[in-house]
């Protein structure tokens, strides 16, 4: 189906400001609710928020890398666009659920495309129990934080903790220590992608954590749980040959 009913959103960075106005001259602007399609102009963070932001419309996005590193944008050019977008392949994913319990008894609830993190929030290093799927898998990591990664997250904070690189259509998630001080040499786990990860904050108050799910943050957590939400499915659009699957194999090889 031809896609075009094009919504263009941008983010606030000056070159991705002008190109949203060259290219809204030049195609239109629909409203999202009306598009069969919606182009993202910045970088992966603006992406991450626009994902977000239209999971309810059941449209693919579609990036252009007016931003950064650009890891699930396409190359900016502004003229062949509708070409571009009637060759698109769409890649889906599953977002991950959070589900963190604070000191004072509140519930969060945060959707995550790329990662849940446990950041340790004081000076001293946090301290996590592990379970998963309900067993306690490790009754102790000191740390400076832990994450549970989706494949499609799996190069971003993940790799830099040096958590494994996942095949797009694995199947699995990453389960990665940031700074492990006991056990020292823990790398971390691969997990089946339906498992539920629960990390109990022991001594909490003297040594406070804060979960963060794409950037929604909350703080002073006692207890998180992480599981993978086959409900909601995003999808995104990238130039044939040059998805996220091949993206993940040039990072490894690179």
């Amino acid at each position: 189906m031809p896609r075009s009913k094009i919504a263009f959103v941008a983010s606030q960075v000056p070159l991705a400001q002008k190109a949203h106005a060259t290219l809204s001259e030049a195609h239109g602007n629909v409203p999202q609710e009306q598009a069969n399609v919606i182009v993202a102009l910045g970088g992966d963070g603006f992406m991450l928020q626009t994902l977000h932001e239209t999971q309810h419309l059941d449209v693919p996005v579609y990036g252009m890398n007016r931003g950064t590193v650009g890891f699930l944008m396409n190359e900016f050019h502004a003229d062949d666009l509708a070409a571009r977008l009637d060759a698109a392949e769409e890649e889906v994913i599953n977002p991950l659920v959070m589900n963190a319990l604070t000191v004072d008894g509140q519930m969060h609830e945060a959707l995550a495309i790329n990662e849940v993190s446990l950041l340790r929030a004081g000076p001293q290093a946090a301290r996590l129990r592990i379970s998963v799927d309900g067993k306690e898998r490790m009754k102790e990591l000191v740390c400076d934080g832990a994450l549970v990664a989706t494949p499609a997250g799996s190069t971003a904070y993940n790799y830099s903790a040096h958590g494994p690189i996942l095949p797009i259509g694995s199947d699995v998630l990453a389960l990665t220590a940031m700074s492990a001080f006991r056990p020292r040499r823990w790398r971390g786990a691969l997990l089946p992608k339906q498992a539920v990860v629960r990390f109990d904050v022991i001594d909490s108050a003297k040594r406070p954590v804060m979960a963060d799910a794409d950037g929604s943050s909350v703080r002073n957590v006692v207890s998180v749980e992480i599981r993978s939400e086959p409900k909601v499915r995003h999808k995104i659009l990238f130039d044939p040959g040059h998805g996220l699957e091949e993206r993940l194999l040039q990072e490894q090889f690179a």
